[in-house]
C-alpha cells in the first residue's frame, strides 16, 4: 500500500487491522489491508461529522488517487490494529484534517454492521477555521464548511459518493438536533 507522509512523500507502509467476529469481539488475529476478507472476518471503520454548532458540517474532498476521486466526504476510515474506535476517529480526523480533537469529545451517534465491516459513527462540535485545516496529500485535496442544505445539493449533484449520502440522509436529523435546528425544507 502506498501512503504519503505529512510532507507529500509516498511511504509504502504495511497496514494491519485487528478482526473482530459478528459480534464485534475481538478474535486476537489480525488482517493486512488492502487483501480480502473471510467469511464472518470483520473489520472497524469510523467516521465523524464535524459541525460547527451554527448549521454546516465540514467536508473534504478526496484526493485523485484514492477512491471516489474528488468527490467530498467527512472524515474517516479503518481503525488500525490495536487502536479502539476513539483512538481510531481521533487520529483520522488528525490526518485529514490536522484537527486534534481528545478522543472523549467524540459524541457516538450511531454503530452499524455491514457484509465486513463494523462502523461507528460520531458527531463532535468544532468551528476550526479553513485556513487552520492542514490537508494531507493523498488524502485529502480541499476543505469546505457548508450547510445542510448544500450537503442535500452535493448529493443530487453527485459531488458526495452514495456511501457517504446514504450516512448522511440516516444521521441528518441526529446532527441537525445536535445544534437546536429543525430539519430545513
Amino acid at each position: 500500500m502506498m501512503l504519503y507522509n505529512r510532507k507529500g512523500e509516498k511511504t509504502a507502509v504495511m497496514e494491519y487491522n485487528d478482526i473482530y467476529d459478528a459480534d464485534r469481539n475481538l478474535t486476537g488475529r489480525t488482517h493486512l489491508r488492502g487483501t480480502s476478507w473471510k467469511r464472518g472476518e470483520y473489520g472497524l471503520v469510523v467516521c465523524v461529522w464535524v459541525h460547527d454548532g451554527h448549521g454546516k458540517l465540514l467536508l473534504t474532498q478526496r484526493a485523485p488517487e484514492k477512491s471516489f476521486p474528488g468527490t467530498w466526504e467527512n472524515s474517516g476510515g479503518a481503525a488500525k490494529a490495536g487502536e479502539t474506535s476513539r483512538q481510531a476517529i481521533a487520529r483520522e480526523l488528525f490526518e485529514e484534517t490536522g484537527i486534534r480533537v481528545e478522543e472523549d469529545a467524540f459524541e457516538l451517534l450511531e454503530s452499524g454492521r455491514d457484509h465486513n465491516t463494523h462502523f461507528d459513527y460520531y458527531c463532535i462540535c468544532n468551528d476550526t477555521p479553513l485556513e487552520q485545516i492542514v490537508l494531507l496529500p493523498g488524502e485529502t485535496v480541499d476543505a469546505r464548511w457548508v450547510t445542510f442544505q448544500q450537503v442535500r445539493e452535493m448529493i443530487a449533484e453527485k459531488k458526495i459518493c452514495g456511501i457517504i449520502a446514504r450516512q448522511f440522509r440516516r444521521q441528518e436529523h441526529m446532527l441537525l438536533s445536535r445544534q437546536g435546528i429543525h430539519k430545513e425544507k
